[in-house]
């Protein structure tokens, strides 16, 4: 999956550009569900409109991935900015339109089978 990953960091950053900096973008493998990835992101702009940030993010997304690739991924999810996974991994790990990896970890009690992330950072006022 990291070669999928590497092409989400396209979309990520076409996405920062064209609508705003996100709060998180990652993959995140499903423990319950082998071979099924989330695509986990929060940003100001998508909990404003979430349907059409859903949008938005699955058309770029097709741009990048193959369709095989995009079978992998099981869903995008809009995190609010009080959600406590989004606070543990920005409190844990900070990117941005970069690359983190993390495999069988645990923070503040989220357990992370394997995760990329591509971008991990609380928002400056």
């Amino acid at each position: 999956m990291r070669e999928q990953a590497i092409k989400l960091q396209v979309v990520e950053k076409t996405l920062s550009d064209s609508e705003g900096p996100f709060e998180l973008f990652a993959l995140f493998l499903r423990e319950d569900a082998p071979n099924k990835w989330d695509l986990l992101i929060s940003s100001d702009w998508a909990r404003a409109d979430k349907k059409s940030a859903l949008n938005t993010i699955v058309s770029e997304v097709q741009k990048v991935l193959s369709e095989p690739e995009q079978l992998m991924l099981s869903r995008v999810v809009v995190l609010e900015k009080d959600d406590a996974a989004l606070n543990a991994l920005q409190s844990a790990m900070h990117v941005e339109h970069g690359m983190a990896e993390i495999s069988d970890s645990d923070f503040n009690g989220l357990p992370i089978k394997h995760a990329f992330l591509i971008t991990s950072k609380r928002e400056t006022s």
